[in-house]
């Protein structure tokens, strides 16, 4: 909790609270990311190749643009992802069998293999992580992130984001 300057409103407190609420996100997820990093560099494969296998786990087969969509990234940045886990053996393009020139993306046994390592490896980067923080407390960010994210979505969805004004 900020500690309040003698004379100082309690409303100042929970204000420059809130303003460093987005620098700390910004900073952990930052870190985050360097451990991350550091986690998964033994197997060769970057965060955002995990993010695509992860992914493809729960979703197999998915178009490469209905994939672009749902992780919210740009085709091109995509394409080269799946090149790269494509030329590693974990995951295969498919013919589309109701659209010919469409390819589905699918994990292969060996991208099923990285992705149990990749877990294994971000289960024991998250116990550092999240050392010292109760299970209650993880909760209560989680769902306070969610929430947050709910709301910049919609504030952004009220933005013509080619001119950054209002509708």
């Amino acid at each position: 909790m900020a500690r309040l300057r003698k004379g100082a409103d309690p409303a100042d407190a929970a204000q420059d609270a809130a303003f460093r609420l987005g620098f700390y996100i910004h900073d952990a997820s930052r870190l985050r990311k360097l451990v991350y990093d550091a986690a998964f560099r033994p197997t060769g494969v970057t965060r955002a190749q995990a993010w695509v296998l992860s992914y493809l786990w729960t979703q197999d087969e998915l178009t490469q643009s209905e994939l672009a969509q749902r992780l919210d990234l740009g085709k091109v940045a995509l394409g080269s992802l799946i090149d790269k886990l494509e030329a590693a053996g974990m995951v295969e393009r498919r013919a589309d069998p109701s659209d010919r020139r469409a390819k589905r993306i699918a994990l292969t046994a060996r991208g099923r293999e990285t992705l149990v390592r990749l877990r294994e490896l971000g289960a024991a980067a998250n116990e550092d992580v999240l050392a010292g923080i109760s299970a209650r407390d993880i909760e209560i960010t989680a769902r306070t992130l969610k929430r947050m994210k709910a709301n910049l979505i919609a504030t952004l969805d009220g933005v013509d984001r080619t001119r950054g004004e209002g509708d």
